[in-house]
This record gives C-alpha cells, sequence and structure tokens, in this order.
C-alpha cells in the first residue's frame, strides 16, 4: 500500500466538538476536557498518522534521485500522484525564495497519470522543462520574455517525446533568461531573478538557470536544459549539479528545427547523479527524421560505459584559461584537487599548454555573431512583420538585434567558419591528450545583478572587459568544437558555494567521457553534500 497519503487530498472528521452551554466552564489557565466518540478517537488517530507518514515520504523524496525514486514507483511503495504532491508542495514552499520555477501545468500532469504514464525508466518522477524549447503543445513557454509570453505550440518536438518516453510526470518549466542568451537568469519577464539555492545572493547561473536551481532546490531531482554556449554546465557548476554537453547532434533537434545556433546549441539534463544523466541519454540519443547530420554511433551504451574501467587516460590539466588568463583561486583548487584525483586513480596527468594558434577569442567573436544572428531571427518570427516595441524585450536582445543589423550574410557564414575552423584546432588539441580538465567557470557563482541583461551593446556583453567570456571562458568551446563535455559538482568555495569541474573529450567519444565521470563519482561521491542543502532547503542571503 502506497505510504503517502497527502494531507490535502484527506477527508477528516473533525476531532472535537463544542462542549454544551450545560458543561462546567473550565477554569482560567486550565485545559478544556474534550470528549471524543470512537469515530473521532479513529480519525484523530488516523490524521496523526496521515501527518507522520507525509513527513516520512517527504524525507525519501528529498534523498532520492531520479532513479531512486522510480523505483519506488517500481515496488508500489510510493505513486506517481504522491510525488507530484510532494514536488508541488515544495516548488509552493521553496519557490519563492529562487523564482525557478514557471508554467505549472498540474491538471496536464494528473491527466498523464490517469491516462498511464509510459513503462520507461523514471515512470513517475517529477520533472521540469526549461523554459525555451521543448516545444510541447500542454507546456506553453515564455522564453524569458515578456514579447514571447504565453508561447503556444502546434506540435511536440522530438525531444519532449522522447523524454515523456522515460514515464517522466512534467509538471512546469524551469526559468530561463530572455531567449537564453547569458550565464545567469534574471528575466524581466518572472518578476526578479532565478537565485541560487547554496546562497540566495548568488545566480544559479544560465540558460537552463531555473532548472539548475529548482534540482539544487530538491524540488525535482532531475530536469531539461539546453546548452548552446554552456547553458546546462554553468548552471550545473553553479547549483553543484552534473551537467553533461553530448556531441553535437547526439540528440535530435525536430521536427521543425534543423540545428540551433549553426549546430552549437543541444539539449541536455541538470541532475544529481550521473546514473540519471546517463539513462536520460540513453533514451533520447539518436538522430530523428530528416535530421541534417547525425552524431557518431556510440560503441555502447552510457550506463553501460559508467560500470566500465576508462582505462589509463592521458589527462592534461589548466589552471587558467586556454588564453592564460588567470582564474579564481576557488576554480584554481578545484583544478588541482581533481588533476590529483585523476592521478591517484592511475591517469597520466599532466599540465596543458594550448598551441599559439588556438585563438580562442576570435571564436568567441563568431560565437557572438551567430548567437546574434540567432536572436534576431527568433524575433523576427516572432513579430512576423509587425514593428518590436522595445520595452518588449531586455537590453541584451536589443542589443543582439541592433549588432546583427550590421551584418550581412557574409560575416555570418565567415562565422559559422571560423566556429568550424576552430572546432577542427581543438581536434589537434585531442591527439595528445585524452581528457583536457579545467574549471566550468572562472570564478564561483556570481552575485545576483552582476551579468544584469541590461547592457544596449552586446559585443561588450559578451565579449569586453568584465563580461560574460571573463566569467565563462571554458564551456563555449566545446559548443564550437562540438565534442562532449561534462561539469562535475567536486568543489565547494570557503563560503559555501558550488566550483564545478570541467572535463571534455575528442568528438563523438561521449560513452567514454561518461565512464571516466563515473570513476571520479566513485572516488569522490557528492550526494551527501547536495543533500545537506536539499534537507535543509534554500539558503537566504
Amino acid at each position: 500500500m502506497p505510504i503517502l497519503r497527502v494531507l490535502r487530498h484527506c477527508r477528516v472528521t473533525p476531532c472535537c466538538t463544542e462542549p454544551p452551554h450545560s458543561a462546567p466552564r473550565p477554569r482560567q489557565g486550565q485545559a478544556p476536557k474534550v470528549a471524543f466518540s470512537g469515530q473521532q478517537a479513529e480519525d484523530a488517530a488516523e490524521f496523526q498518522d496521515t501527518r507522520r507518514e507525509n513527513r516520512e515520504m517527504k524525507s525519501t523524496y528529498l534523498k532520492q534521485d531520479a532513479t531512486g525514486l522510480a523505483e519506488l514507483v517500481a515496488k508500489k511503495e510510493a505513486t506517481p500522484n504522491e510525488l507530484l504532491d510532494i514536488a508541488l508542495e515544495l516548488t509552493e514552499a521553496r519557490n519563492p525564495a529562487i523564482n525557478a520555477v514557471v508554467n505549472i501545468q498540474e491538471d496536464v500532469a494528473r491527466q498523464a497519470i490517469r491516462n498511464g504514464l509510459p513503462d520507461g525508466p523514471f515512470a513517475g518522477v517529477p520533472f521540469l522543462l526549461k523554459d525555451l524549447g521543448a516545444e510541447a503543445k500542454a507546456y506553453p513557454t515564455d522564453n524569458g520574455s515578456k514579447l514571447f509570453a504565453g508561447s503556444k505550440w502546434s506540435y511536440d518536438s522530438e525531444i519532449f517525446l522522447r523524454m515523456q518516453a522515460t514515464g517522466v510526470v512534467t509538471y512546469g518549466r524551469g526559468t530561463s533568461p530572455e531567449l537564453g542568451v547569458g550565464p545567469v537568469t534574471e528575466a524581466q519577464a518572472y518578476g526578479g531573478p532565478t537565485r541560487n539555492p547554496w546562497n540566495t545572493g548568488h545566480t544559479s547561473g544560465g540558460s537552463s538557470g531555473g532548472s539548475g536551481a529548482a534540482v539544487a532546490a530538491g524540488i525535482v531531482p532531475m530536469a531539461h536544459g539546453s546548452d548552446g554556449g554552456g547553458s546546462v554546465r554553468i548552471p550545473a557548476s553553479s547549483c553543484g549539479l552534473v551537467g553533461f554537453k553530448p556531441t553535437r547532434a547526439r540528440l535530435p533537434d525536430g521536427p521543425m528545427s534543423g540545428e540551433g545556433w549553426a549546430g552549437m546549441a543541444i539539449d541536455g539534463f541538470l541532475t544529481r547523479s550521473l546514473r540519471d544523466t546517463a539513462k536520460m541519454l540513453d533514451a533520447c540519443s539518436g538522430p530523428d527524421l530528416g535530421a541534417p547530420y547525425v552524431a557518431p554511433p556510440l560503441e555502447i551504451g552510457f550506463m553501460e560505459a559508467m560500470n566500465r574501467d576508462p582505462g589509463k587516460l592521458k589527462v592534461r590539466f589548466s589552471t587558467t584559461t586556454l588564453s592564460g588568463v588567470p582564474i579564481d583561486p576557488e576554480c584554481v583548487a578545484a583544478v588541482e584537487k581533481t588533476a590529483k584525483l585523476m592521478a591517484d586513480l592511475g591517469h597520466d596527468v599532466e599540465e596543458f599548454r594550448p598551441a599559439a594558434d588556438l585563438d580562442v577569442e576570435a571564436m568567441m567573436m563568431a560565437w557572438t555573431t551567430v548567437v546574434a544572428c540567432g536572436t534576431a531571427l527568433s524575433v523576427r518570427n516572432k513579430l512576423k512583420g509587425a514593428p518590436l516595441d522595445p520595452a518588449m524585450v531586455e537590453g541584451v536582445t536589443r542589443a543582439a538585434i541592433a549588432y546583427s543589423q550590421k551584418l550581412d550574410g557574409a560575416d555570418y557564414l565567415d562565422a559559422v567558419e571560423e566556429v568550424h575552423a576552430f572546432g577542427r584546432r581543438m581536434a589537434h588539441v585531442f591527439l595528445d591528450c585524452d581528457v583536457l580538465l579545467t574549471s566550468t567557470l572562472a570564478t564561483p557563482p556570481a552575485p545576483v545583478g552582476k551579468y544584469k541583461p541590461d547592457f544596449e551593446d552586446f559585443v561588450a556583453y559578451r565579449n569586453g572587459p568584465g563580461s560574460v567570456f571573463d566569467y565563462s571562458p571554458f564551456t563555449a568551446i566545446f559548443n564550437a568544437s562540438g565534442q562532449p563535455a561534462v561539469t562535475l559538482p567536486l568543489h565547494w568555495s570557503a563560503d559555501g558555494l558550488p566550483v564545478g569541474v570541467h572535463l571534455a573529450m575528442a568528438y563523438g567519444l561521449d560513452e567514454k567521457l561518461m565512464s571516466v565521470a563515473a570513476q571520479i563519482e566513485r572516488a569522490a561521491p557528492w550526494a551527501e553534500k547536495q543533500l545537506s542543502l536539499i534537507e535543509a532547503g534554500p539558503r537566504l542571503a
């Protein structure tokens, strides 16, 4: 029998009645004596049992990753409705502090349960979509934008269908910066910034910031994200989670899109454990009908790879950016600690010395051109010929449109060629090493407001002094090259903020990256650290 009966669904007979007027009144300070009928006593006992069972199940929910919750459902120790009740209760209790969950569709989720969930690896597990992409008929999106607020879809995207086939119970969306442009999630459309549960004075990252914050806060054990310049890995690093970016085209973009941002963008997942990531990647990987290109086939699945010894690998680490710029001492400490761990695991570990022609700055300017044009196209498609009211979009979006208007078709194609040329240079890097180890970000999570999207100069926002590139100098490299990369929660700063460590491998070697990441998780598990926050709830600044 399921062990949870949520209080708001219980019908409880009042446990006491007003004593008759003829009864003697208690003296001041004396508790009245209440007489219970047999039925009332039974109801009161049942009410207390229900409260206790509810607390126990909520505690169990918070302790489990998505795989653990699915196992409870499979063993009939919990039901999908019970887990959804808890997710909604946690959303109500914790979301006000972090502003992460929007567009809640409880009725849609309940109906999916009534209709019967697919018998997938996550049957019954509460789940959130990012509020950008993952188009689904039953789940409107705001795209982090007043202009796009309440956008509805006439079709279900392939990635959504594959996620739903795992049995997840999708009940809402996680916040995103406007059109996904930014390493923080501070969209005006949501009435305020999305905050980091580890310290609400800091950002949860972006652009999958709502998904990251919701998972870190224990509201859901896993959520959808997407990554065009680090947008899964940045919030995963900021929130103490796993964020895996697969090889280009490993996951489907259809049916309406061929690629995102010239092939640099891809969907992904924010999870507490690698096994949840591996199962979701196994379920969702592979081309869809009409895909313009496909990723190299995997030798083995992701879950199988988790249990395979990666062998001795050539690991090269960097305690600066790949251009030699210093990074925060906490990030240096994270890399050095992980490098030592990997050496202790038997790998060949040496410091990385980049080739002189590895021009990351030139690639980032090309990335900026592609993203500006992509942002302008999204707005143009939404307007359908109508004029743009500048108040309906944020400064960074206006700046992206303005920058795109200075470019022509040749400029765009030149930028794409630079991205591809950079990918070839990165491929040569991996002729001499198996794993490139860096920090995920150049600093711990930034204070809220530091990268507020009110800039009116897109190039300065992305690439100028104190810019997004200075904050996140690593992640977009692997969107440009298309290589698989993962951030792991292996370090926390002295003031308790997560500092992710970033590993990347050669194009197409996703399963090998999963093998070495799983080896690290076994050697330096992080679940207990995550649980210290999840059980307590967001830490208010």
